[in-house]
């Protein structure tokens, strides 16, 4: 499967989370220390591994290729979004 990302690069404990491999960043931090990922064949340890186009993420049951350039900027994760943000509250402060 496919997953985008804006920029360049991405460290993989953040990856998992963008790919909803990892529920937390101590989630990714548990699965990468324990060995359970791999990076285009081989296990890493380290969370700050960085991710380019191309690379592909094995981890929990699943493999995962990094696709780089995607639109956009931010990432937005529709699971922790707040429905009562206003923005234009924020942006009148």
């Amino acid at each position: 499967m496919d997953v985008e990302i804006s920029g360049d690069s991405i460290k993989l404990g953040q990856f998992l989370k963008v790919a909803n491999v990892a529920e937390t960043g101590g989630h990714a931090k548990e699965l990468i220390s324990g060995g359970q990922v791999t990076v285009n064949g081989e296990v890493v340890t380290a969370r700050g591994h960085m991710l380019v186009d191309a690379d592909v993420v094995t981890a929990a049951g699943q493999s995962l290729t990094v696709v780089t350039g995607a639109e956009g900027g931010d990432y937005f994760d529709e699971r922790t979004a707040n429905d009562d943000f206003d923005p234009e509250k924020w942006r009148n402060m």
